[in-house]
């Protein structure tokens, strides 16, 4: 049987269905909960909704002509890196993982992030489209850089090849071996993993020392926002993985985990050096204040053992603690005030409505 947008089998109990591969879902309920913890993401998600243009980009504008070229070549690189990392995101989680969920509030979940992941693509619309006079000039060579192209292949592989052979596990069941796919499954989440925890943190330490410098500081601010959102999209990939380790969610995937364990090893080994060698690449052609290609190297290696030991890995690399504690500050965007007026209160929206108030907390009220 093909897969239905809304099951009308009666009975169903989805807080004993897995967050994948069991029945298809109806009503979207949260009450009952197998997962409560994807629900109170999901809300922190709400919570923090954002839009680019409510930060003034008028002084960054002015900023970027005073750069040196090799400062304009570290900011939009890493521009265009991030803008096809979030057109990746902007589709991925909904396109590969939606049509295999069988948890309420996990689906919810991945309807946001997908969401969000759109907010942040429109970001770095809003900022090319304030900083360059020929915005074209930077979407046309995203594509065409040959750096950011070859990255792409490794940053879409494992999304690819789940999309492509759930497609056809949908069309046939009989056809497509349910274990190979659960596969695809786990690497692809572990690649998201490392998307959301590991590939963004070299540019977003560079978009931070500018800020850092009072320079393209409504940028910085943008970014940081970003940044605060991934955090909330990392926490939902570490949760499903950490599921199917602890909490006996899928057996297959307590096998799997075990069978592909030195492929994620690999996997991390990959994109550490991946984002070595794009340090390396934005300081070729000169370096900035505050940063160095050799920070940037410990950098991910601290990240990369942070985001390893989140997944229940071992940490394998050198560099233990945090050359760059000032990354901290923008990463924690409730610290972060540009002006008194401009104080951000982020928690206003979550239970922001009062529900118990009596019927006569307003009888000696008068207008």
């Amino acid at each position: 049987m093909s897969k239905s947008v809304f099951s009308k089998e009666k009975g169903l109990d989805f807080t004993k269905q897995p967050m994948f591969f069991g029945e298809d879902l109806q009503v979207q309920q949260y009450s009952d909960m197998k997962y409560p913890i994807f629900d109170k993401l999901n809300q922190q998600q709400l919570g923090y909704f954002w839009r680019p243009e409510e930060v003034s980009l008028q002084k960054d504008r002015n900023d970027y002509q005073e750069l040196s070229e090799q400062q304009k070549f570290i900011f939009t690189s890493n521009l265009k890196y991030q803008t096809m990392l979030d057109s990746v995101q902007g589709r991925g989680p909904c396109l590969a993982f939606l049509p295999f969920v069988s948890n309420p509030e996990l689906e919810g979940c991945i309807v946001t992030w997908d969401f969000m992941e759109t907010i942040h693509s429109r970001s770095y619309t809003y900022i090319i489209k304030n900083l360059y006079s020929q915005p074209s000039e930077v979407f046309d060579t995203i594509i065409e850089d040959e750096k950011i192209a070859k990255r792409s292949k490794s940053v879409t592989q494992t999304y690819d090849e789940l999309i492509d052979l759930g497609y056809r596990w949908h069309l046939d069941k009989d056809k497509v071996d349910l274990y190979e796919l659960k596969k695809k499954m786990y690497l692809a989440m572990v690649t998201v993993n490392i998307l959301e925890g590991l590939r963004f943190y070299v540019s977003f330490a560079c978009s931070f020392a500018f800020g850092e410098l009072k320079l393209l500081e409504g940028s910085a601010k943008i970014i940081s926002f970003i940044a605060r959102d991934e955090s909330q999209h990392l926490a939902m990939s570490q949760t499903v993985i950490n599921n199917w380790h602890d909490r006996n969610d899928d057996k297959d995937m307590l096998k799997i985990r075990k069978e592909c364990e030195k492929e994620v090893y690999k996997m991390y080994d990959d994109a550490l050096a991946e984002e070595k060698r794009w340090a390396t690449h934005l300081f070729s052609k000169g370096s900035m204040i505050g940063l160095s290609e050799k920070l940037l190297h410990q950098f991910v290696e601290y990240m990369a053992n942070r985001r390893m030991k989140g997944i229940g890995l071992e940490p394998r690399y050198e560099q233990k603690t945090n050359p760059l504690p000032w990354v901290d500050h923008w990463l924690n965007s409730k610290s972060m005030q540009n002006a008194p007026q401009e104080t951000e209160i982020e928690s206003y929206v979550i239970g922001g409505i009062k529900q118990d108030v009596k019927k006569d907390q307003f009888k000696k009220f008068k207008l």
